[in-house]
């Protein structure tokens, strides 16, 4: 899903942040982090907190690396942690990165993160706009999204309000 998201985005012509943790793991025989971004924005890097840098796709714009999207990838691991990654970004620094942070996960895991962002600590999480793409959203519209698409409308169209 992250090498798809990865893909995606530079094909929609954004720059494209892979999470720390995840520059070498290989995709398609390359490293994932091949094409994208070295060095995060310094305006991104929150004070006090050192997970921004783990989000594990981001989408940047080209010109000003200004913040666009932000996408966690929640296959198996913690939904918590991801929701805590995004509200640092949309929270901790000055660019306004609230209007489009994601949540991919597999289909069968919908109620989970509903589950999560209804916890009495994300209360006010509604208000940053959290969506969900499902991960047969992406695989079935991903080839014409990156074809066809501009902007994040194709992405926003293909996710889920929460």
């Amino acid at each position: 899903m992250q090498g798809w998201l990865r893909d995606l985005g530079k094909s929609l012509g954004f720059a494209v942040w892979i999470a720390t943790n995840d520059r070498s793991r290989l995709y398609n025989g390359e490293p994932l982090s091949k094409g994208c971004l070295q060095i995060l924005p310094p305006a991104l890097l929150v004070a006090g907190g050192d997970t921004v840098p783990l989000i594990d796709t981001v989408w940047l714009n080209a010109t000003t690396l200004e913040v666009e999207a932000a996408f966690e990838v929640e296959h198996t691991t913690s939904i918590y942690s991801g929701i805590v990654r995004l509200l640092d970004l949309a929270l901790g620094s000055d660019q306004s990165a609230h209007k489009h942070l994601f949540l991919v996960a597999p289909d069968d895991r919908e109620g989970d993160v509903r589950a999560q962002l209804s916890r009495p600590a994300f209360s006010r999480v509604s208000a940053l706009n959290i969506r969900y793409v499902p991960y047969s959203s992406l695989r079935e519209h991903r080839e014409s999204i990156a074809r066809f698409g501009s902007g994040l409308k194709p992405i926003e169209a293909i996710a889920r309000q929460l």
